[in-house]
């Protein structure tokens, strides 16, 4: 690691819920060969809590593991330690305060992207930080009124690149349909565009329905035919040369991905639009679970984030797999090819 880091090669990682698998699969996919040798991590968290993880997994027999020693920490300590599994308000607090200020960090001189190890909401709430996740807390801490959450991923089998945007996020799912919108969903499809015009000039769109069969032309649900099919006929209208299928039924929207998952000769949508969290969160994980990457978009830096929880049940074993984290720095670093050291925030 060269003596002075340079900002431009910089990720910030914050290390999530101490009590969880986050120290373990960073400090796993920063040992992996996988990664680009010029990557400049900084670790947010505790530097002695990372170092007994370290020893830890070293005893275990794990091997290819970054050395705490070799790595740059912004060392945020924990008053008393916190165990592997032992997930509490303790643990929760933590994981909130380094996430906080991991995006300080993000602040002059600017670093290149933010990654986020998991943590456990319910753990926040009980801390009394009573967010719905990580992209909400993140959206108030830049300054932000919304922000966007896509799940990327490309297949080891053909090349082709997941993509699919929510248009709602962590809401109960009785407020998706009062909360879907006409303004949300052109927002949401322009943001979806922009996304997927890093990898195609013209990629092609399909939007999932909310009812079963898409609405079955009103007979059940009005949303698609009351304002979702008009919208999308106007949308193409003002975007002619865009491609974009939909309202699609829901069980089937996803199928043309899931072969060009695995198949090089079928052809798929390049981003989806779903309409409700587990809507597209199901097929996402279905497909690509160590591989599909969390972005959020629509921020003044980039933000991704592993495809997984905090693995309390597991953390301490050193049996977490890496591939996801690995996924998750790997796109941190490719998203930001173009915008290396231009991220900068007020905090």
């Amino acid at each position: 690691m060269p003596a002075s880091p340079d900002a431009t090669q910089r990720l910030v990682i914050a290390l999530g819920d101490p009590a969880g698998i986050g120290m373990e699969v960073t400090l796993k996919a920063l040992g992996s060969d996988a990664l680009p040798d010029q990557l400049q991590p900084l670790l947010v968290g505790c530097r002695r809590s990372l170092i007994n993880i370290h020893q830890r997994l070293l005893s275990l027999g794990c091997t290819n593991l970054a050395d705490p020693a070799q790595l740059q920490i912004d060392d945020q300590p924990i008053e008393r330690p916190i165990e592997a599994g032992d997930a509490s308000a303790r643990s929760g607090a933590a994981g909130f305060h380094w996430l906080t200020r991991a995006v300080e960090c993000l602040s002059d001189p600017g670093a290149r992207a933010l990654v986020t190890a998991p943590i456990a909401k319910h753990l926040w709430h009980a801390a009394g930080h009573h967010y719905p996740g990580q992209t909400e807390r993140l959206t108030e801490l830049a300054g932000q009124s919304h922000s966007s959450m896509l799940f990327t991923a490309v297949s080891p089998h053909t090349g082709w690149r997941l993509n699919t945007l929510l248009a709602t996020t962590h809401l109960p799912l009785q407020q998706v349909p009062t909360s879907l919108t006409p303004e949300l969903i052109r927002h949401k499809l322009s943001v979806l565009l922009t996304f997927c015009r890093r990898f195609k000039h013209r990629p092609h769109l399909a939007v999932a329905g909310l009812n079963p069969h898409a609405g079955e032309s009103g007979q059940l649900g009005q949303e698609e035919s009351g304002w979702l099919e008009p919208l999308l006929r106007a949308w193409r209208s003002d975007h002619p040369e865009i491609r974009v299928d939909g309202p699609q039924p829901p069980d089937s929207c996803w199928l043309g991905a899931a072969q060009a998952w695995k198949s090089p000769e079928a052809s798929a949508p390049d981003g989806i639009l779903a309409l409700y969290h587990d809507q597209g969160l199901i097929p996402v994980k279905l497909l690509a679970f160590d591989a599909a990457v969390n972005t959020t978009l629509e921020l003044p830096f980039l933000r991704t984030s592993p495809d997984h929880g905090t693995g309390f049940d597991i953390a301490g074993r050193g049996v977490a797999r890496p591939d996801s984290m690995i996924a998750a720095i790997q796109a941190a670093w490719d998203l930001t090819k173009d915008q290396a050291g231009r991220t900068r925030i007020n905090t």
